[in-house]
């Protein structure tokens, strides 16, 4: 899973009904307006992230620390973040990604990469409705190519090791295990695969 500040990733694209396919979606930097939109999409993904036993209590403690409408703001104003969403066909977020320039903080990531300058995927999320609609692959292909114009020759994420759908979908986007490391989740240290991938 994620590492605070900045999360990750998760369910991206799973099977779903042929009715929840929408391709009028398009992606788009995220702006103030979409704050409050995007926090409440991150309250209801997150927990999609989590292992099964992950206690509701301590998923909720993070969405408020960390997924608050308050941090998204703060993330729009860091100039070494990108928010990127995609939008349905009235212009309302289904989907996010965002991405954190710089070296990891967390040791373990450190020593795990082999690609710099890198770039952390931290976040990728899909409203469970839209779960298979494509949505989240062309949230990567931005995401990807919003990492080169920064400069990044490498991308790495943390994805919870019992979440393997979204493990699959990262793999079929071209990233491979290199590591691990823990991420902090309330009171609970879940453990995570660290994932990269060439740019």
């Amino acid at each position: 899973m994620p590492t605070d500040p900045s999360t990750s990733n998760v369910p991206a694209d799973a099977p779903g009904p042929a009715g929840d396919r929408d391709a009028a979606v398009t992606v788009r930097p995220a702006t103030a307006a979409d704050v409050p939109a995007v926090a409440e999409l991150a309250a209801l993904t997150f927990p999609l992230a989590c292992p099964p036993d992950s206690p509701e209590a301590d998923q909720q403690a993070f969405i408020a620390a960390v997924l608050s409408a308050e941090r998204f703001a703060g993330y729009l104003a860091d100039p070494t973040r990108d928010v990127l969403v995609s939008a349905d066909r009235t212009g309302r977020p289904v989907g996010y990604t965002m991405l954190v320039e710089g070296e990891p903080s967390d040791e373990d990531v450190r020593d795990a990469l082999t690609i710099r300058p890198t770039i952390e995927l931290s976040k990728c999320y899909v409203h469970p409705g839209h779960h298979g609609s494509g949505v989240a692959g062309a949230l990567m292909a931005a995401s990807l190519e919003a990492a080169r114009e920064r400069g990044a020759l490498g991308m790495w994420l943390g994805v919870n090791q019992l979440n393997a759908r979204a493990q699959a979908f990262y793999t079929r986007s071209g990233f491979a295990v290199v590591g691990t490391k823990h991420f902090q989740v309330g009171g609970r240290l879940e453990d995570d695969y660290v994932l990269e991938r060439p740019l």
